[in-house]
């Protein structure tokens, strides 16, 4: 459709003044376009062009400016279309292998090093989503006693992950059933994924051969596998993993504090974003939203560029939250290249 919209010379000045933008943060006028572009024609034809452009609703005219700005309609057009993705400098690519070596071998702490590290080359909010735990896979399970009536069940999962679950029981238990407990549902449960033992807990553990305190502890964790197992805190926004937000502090867009507020907000309760970013998960490739294309998920004019990694049979998505305004070519190149880099630590 936008193929047949455009004249080549109106694709060439939208190219122009998204680059002028992007660069400068300043409406484009026509006099500045075609000294710094040279198209070959005067002032006065880029301004009828991009006037041609302002009604077809790909730029925007602010009252205070002669110039204009892209609208989201041309930030897609461009990436769609107009866009050619450079390769990623040598020296980029060395900076992110060293800063993601330094990760360890534990997703989290890779998500962590690698959305830290997005944010500081594309000078946006970097960002991550750990696998979905449901599908991750239990290694070891520990029984800690905390007090009379309180246990603690810390649950250590393939990928370096750990989870703790507290658990109320009535009395004291004593420690050799403690420990019956915790040597039969590692040998029931061991290798096996969290959401599968949610749903085959109590056949997993039938005919375990405990009797006295440790069964009616085993009954304890039957009764109540849905919320023993209950990965859901990771699907409201735990697994969400964050640059610094700082990063965008600068930008014009901030300026006011209202937006940048709300996104402040937003990576604070995580439970949007967790959401949000779920929907990208399992997707191949880079995955680029804009503006309104969020609907409420986002504060308006914010753009989200996302790619997937993987590990074994699980995956989650990496990238960067930004305005619009934003080098769209060098932040899809970083970003795809950081996924295959955490898919290759990973694996």
């Amino acid at each position: 459709m936008a193929s047949v919209e455009l004249s080549e010379r109106e694709r060439s000045v939208l190219q122009a003044v998204i680059r002028s933008y992007v660069e400068t943060a300043e409406p484009a006028a026509s006099r500045t376009l075609a000294r710094r572009f040279g198209f070959g024609v005067s002032p006065a034809t880029i301004r009828n062009t991009m006037s041609d452009l302002e009604e077809k609703g790909f730029l925007f005219h602010p009252h205070t400016s002669a110039g204009r700005i892209p609208t989201e309609k041309a930030y897609r057009l461009y990436v769609d279309e107009l866009m050619r993705i450079p390769p990623l400098e040598p020296a980029e690519r060395q900076r992110l292998a060293n800063e993601l070596a330094q990760a360890g071998s534990a997703i989290e702490s890779i998500l962590r090093r690698a959305a830290q590290s997005l944010g500081v080359l594309t000078q946006e909010l970097g960002i991550a989503l750990g696998p979905r735990m449901d599908q991750t896979i239990l290694e070891r399970l520990d029984i800690v006693r905390l007090s009379f009536e309180k246990l603690m069940l810390v649950l250590t999962l393939r990928g370096g992950a750990v989870r703790t679950v507290f658990i109320e029981v009535k009395g004291e238990i004593a420690d050799n059933a403690l420990s019956e407990v915790q040597r039969v549902l590692n040998e029931r449960l061991g290798g096996v994924t969290l959401g599968e033992i949610r749903l085959s807990l109590g056949e997993r553990v039938r005919d375990s051969g405990v009797r006295g305190e440790a069964t009616e502890l085993l009954n304890i964790f039957v009764q109540e596998q849905e919320q023993l197992f209950d990965v859901a805190a990771a699907e409201r926004g735990d697994a969400v993993v964050l640059g610094q937000a700082s990063v965008l502090a600068d930008k014009p867009e901030f300026a006011s504090g209202e937006q940048m507020r709300r996104l402040i907000e937003l990576t604070e309760t995580r439970t949007e974003l967790a959401t949000l970013l779920r929907t990208r998960n399992a997707a191949a490739g880079v995955q680029i939203t804009i503006g309104a294309e969020h609907g409420n998920s986002l504060p308006g004019g914010m753009t989200l560029v996302t790619a997937e990694y993987r590990a074994g049979g699980l995956s989650g998505v990496i990238g960067v939250i930004g305005p619009t305004r934003m080098p769209y070519a060098k932040v899809i190149s970083l970003v795809t290249h950081t996924s295959t880099l955490v898919t290759e630590l990973l694996a």
